[in-house]
């Protein structure tokens, strides 16, 4: 557990103090007053001993003993919100999750885009098509993609519903993961037909049949699988960028237990390239929870500045508690990661190294439309790995977008999606997102970059 912070010094309003960019411009102050109050006296989300379990799990990966696998939505919607949706994501997390557990030989740790991810950083504050102006999509929690004035105009009360909707999906999620569905066998069962049934999936039918023999020989020994809760109930955690700060600050708490305050609305946050400043609000917020912290680093962070990065964070260097997510792009990874694992290596910070190939390679199709090559994620992931083994570091985690959807945003993939076929099925409120076979394809890659 990191150091108590002083109550003089922090509190969940600390933020206030500082310059805090991305905030949306709420045009009703006694309006977000309101929905503040409101949600100040709803009920934690998640509970401090599930962040400090995860912090504990975490500070194995950075150890080098197990694999962080952080996977969801780009940005959840409050109008695609079902029990299906939410299943098919979870199933497609534990297809990677098991891919990944058998070629690493550690355990995964599984952390999902979920139960909060309805917020996304944005270029500019405003939107212009043809002589109309008006604010720009800032995610379901503030407000709405059509490009009307009402729709556009920031509404508190979407604060509220957005801690109502992640309420309703842990639920499901806590049952999901703890009543069956996530059954080893199961799941292995779902990777066999995929396999099966797809010419990318008859590739990894080595690693499949692996696994199948070693569920065998478990069971040939006497171990009696049906007997065994670890492999039919998961830990599953939930994160989401922290990016609005007073929907965080609602949900911050003091533990009961320990005095530490605890962002009570994620097991998880992290802070987003675009949020980092060192003397910025976002920074001085996650520097006083006591929950497990991440931070994008991106082409514009010098090895100097993650380090700093690192020394606002988690000054008291405790294993589990800083997870660095880099999203350098395919192009540049190679350049950039060696000197910034050395600068941190070197000031002894045990973080976690993540890469997120997804941010660092969108780019506008010919129609307009935001998308990522599935080559170049693949690229990245490839450099990371590489980077890491020349470098005598562990190459902890991946963070990637997807759905369970059969959606057509990212080109390429077995599937060989084209410019052409983008608008096909192009359902993203923001950012392009690997599909379910996409998905699973990329975990049986990643596999296989780590058995080399």
């Amino acid at each position: 557990m990191t150091s108590r912070p002083e109550t003089s010094r922090w509190s969940a309003a600390s933020w206030r103090k500082f310059p805090a960019a991305q905030q949306p411009d709420w045009p009703d102050a006694d309006a977000l007053k309101q929905a503040e109050a409101r949600l100040s006296t709803l009920p934690p989300l998640v509970f401090a001993g599930e962040a400090r379990l995860l912090t504990a799990q975490l500070a194995e990966v950075a150890n080098g003993e197990a694999f962080l696998l952080q996977a969801g939505d780009c940005a959840e919607s409050f109008a695609d919100f079902t029990a299906d949706s939410i299943r098919d994501k979870l199933k497609i997390i534990l297809q990677m999750a098991v891919a990944l557990t058998y070629a690493a030989g550690v355990p995964v740790v599984k952390v999902g885009r979920i139960a909060g991810q309805f917020a996304k950083p944005r270029t500019s504050g405003t939107e212009r098509i043809g002589d109309v102006e008006l604010p720009v999509f800032r995610g379901h929690m503030v407000n709405d993609e059509a490009f009307e004035g009402e729709a556009r105009t920031p509404d508190p009360e979407r604060l509220v519903a957005a801690y109502q909707q992640s309420a309703s999906t842990l639920n499901l999620l806590r049952a999901f993961t703890k009543g069956g569905f996530a059954d080893l066998s199961q799941v292995h069962l779902w990777n066999q037909q995929f396999v099966a049934s797809s010419a990318e999936g008859q590739r990894y039918e080595r690693i499949a049949s692996e696994i199948d023999r070693a569920l065998r020989f478990m069971a040939a020994c006497g171990i009696d699988l049906g007997a065994e809760e670890g492999l039919h109930h998961v830990d599953f955690f939930t994160s989401h960028e922290a990016l609005i700060l007073p929907y965080e600050e609602c949900l911050t708490r003091v533990d009961s237990l320990t005095g530490d305050w605890y962002d009570c609305s994620a097991h998880m946050i992290w802070v987003g390239d675009r949020t980092r400043q060192l003397d910025g609000a976002h920074i001085e917020f996650a520097s006083g929870i006591n929950n497990p912290v991440g931070c994008k680093v991106g082409p514009s962070c010098s090895p100097e500045e993650v380090v700093a990065l690192c020394e606002r964070l988690n000054p008291d260097r405790l294993p589990g508690r800083l997870t660095l997510i880099t999203r350098f792009g395919a192009d540049r990874i190679t350049e950039l990661l060696p000197p910034v694992l050395r600068a941190v290596e070197a000031e002894g910070h045990p973080v976690v190294w993540a890469c997120d190939p997804m941010h660092g390679n969108t780019f506008a199709s010919e129609g307009g439309r935001k998308t990522r090559r599935f080559d170049d994620i693949l690229s990245e992931l490839r450099s990371f790995f590489a980077v890491h083994r020349d470098e005598g570091t562990w190459p902890g985690g991946v963070h990637v977008e997807l759905t369970g959807d059969d959606v057509t945003e990212c080109l390429g993939g077995a599937e060989e999606i084209l410019e052409g076929d983008l608008a096909a099925r192009y359902t993203t409120t923001c950012d392009p997102r690997l599909n379910a076979r996409q998905s699973l394809d990329l975990a049986f890659r990643v596999a296989e970059f780590l058995r080399s």
